[in-house]
């Protein structure tokens, strides 16, 4: 059993290889949310009123250096879908422009970028990454064949959600930044599943989630934004930051940190969250979960005879997803999975292919595995 399981509050009788979609919370972390949940009800007024700009500061420092910038440059949000949306809603774009992206991205943020294009009229335009992969530069000269005088943003995932590729983002960003085209990176799957140093990275705009491979609690993502940028964002929520009476050294934090009224704990159990990946070596947990994932990678493309999408183990962390034969009911196929064999993970089609997709934490060991294997060998002969 992996020394990590007892650590997680998963149910014991289900395979859980869906870390990828909402995370799961260990233990010691769970608990420092809801201390934080019952100091706030203690004294709601103190808490809100007098306490938490510096607990939310205190918050921002441990993970400006988890994640290589100045806390300045951080402001702490629910999850990438709103930060980004700050970012997307705020870039001036009219219809002399266009977005470029690629064919693998977020429903959530294809969906955000499709209806402001309609709003305001640039041109939302889906870059096809050629598959099977091959090299960086491939990547990012397939990408750029979608680049035009009139690109303004590239919008790019760090970690794809349906293909679970590893993108090298930072040679898009180097490009980019040569042709004065900002760059927005949506991080969702990169904390906690790579190390990030987002001042080296050069980004100009970059969202992550922290509930998922960072192991907090639901409701922590952040937005990031260079310095030379920051002065283009607005607030998605206006309130008492804007106008400030007491502004503090960072405009960022003042327009976008307080949305009124809400829970905080998510975001001051951050900490506690970094203090769980020092205690348990997370460098260690990485790489034996990349080990796991490789192995149950070569193993379904063993049983289907359909080779995945990546040319070698470096274009995927933790997470990965391959394609399944065409005939499957992906419904019904999902549901089998897991209404039988008690296997949580998701199955989904993207661009006409039926995909599985496979998430390994610290909490997973070969015997998930080894049930994967023996359901998806089943549910295959079988038709489904």
């Amino acid at each position: 059993m992996s020394p990590l399981k007892d650590q997680f509050l998963l149910n014991p009788k289900i395979h859980f290889l869906n870390h990828g979609s909402f995370g799961a919370t260990p233990l010691p972390v769970f608990q420092d949310y809801q201390r934080w949940q019952r100091e706030l009800e203690r004294q709601p007024v103190e808490f809100l009123g007098r306490r938490a700009t510096t607990l939310m500061a205190d918050s921002r420092v441990a993970l400006g250096k988890y994640l290589g910038t100045h806390s300045d440059n951080l402001v702490y949000t629910q999850n990438v879908t709103i930060a980004l949306n700050i970012v997307a809603r705020s870039l001036e774009l009219g219809s002399n422009d266009e977005v470029l992206t690629s064919n693998h991205e977020y429903g959530a943020l294809d969906r955000t970028w499709r209806f402001l294009s309609k709003e305001r009229g640039f041109k939302y335009v889906h870059q096809k990454i050629s598959l099977p992969l091959s090299t960086t530069q491939q990547f990012a000269d397939d990408l750029w064949q979608g680049v035009t005088p009139r690109t303004r943003v590239i919008f790019l995932s760090h970690i794809t959600s349906p293909t679970a590729i590893l993108f090298p983002v930072a040679e898009v960003i180097r490009r980019a930044r040569e042709q004065s085209i900002l760059t927005v990176i949506d991080g969702a799957h990169a904390p906690g599943q790579i190390r990030l140093d987002l001042d080296s990275l050069g980004a100009d705009f970059y969202g992550g989630n922290l509930h998922k491979w960072f192991c907090a609690p639901k409701g922590a993502g952040f937005l990031y934004a260079q310095p030379d940028v920051q002065l283009l964002l607005k607030p998605l929520i206006v309130s008492w930051g804007y106008e400030s009476e007491t502004p503090s050294d960072s405009r960022l934090v003042d327009y976008h940190e307080w949305m009124g009224t809400r829970d905080l704990a998510a975001f001051l159990s951050v900490p506690a969250a970094i203090e769980f990946q020092e205690k348990h070596d997370w460098d260690r947990v990485r790489a034996d979960c990349h080990g796991l994932a490789r192995e149950a990678l070569n193993q379904i493309e063993t049983l289907t005879g359909i080779p995945s999408y990546y040319p070698d183990d470096s274009w995927y962390v933790q997470m990965f997803a391959v394609p399944l034969p065409d005939s499957i009911n992906v419904s019904r196929f999902k549901a089998r999975l897991y209404d039988k064999y008690r296997i949580e993970t998701p199955v989904h089609e993207w661009n006409e292919k039926k995909l599985i997709r496979i998430s390994i934490q610290g909490y997973n060991t070969e015997e998930d595995i080894k049930a994967l294997i023996n359901a998806l060998r089943h549910l295959l002969s079988e038709h489904i």
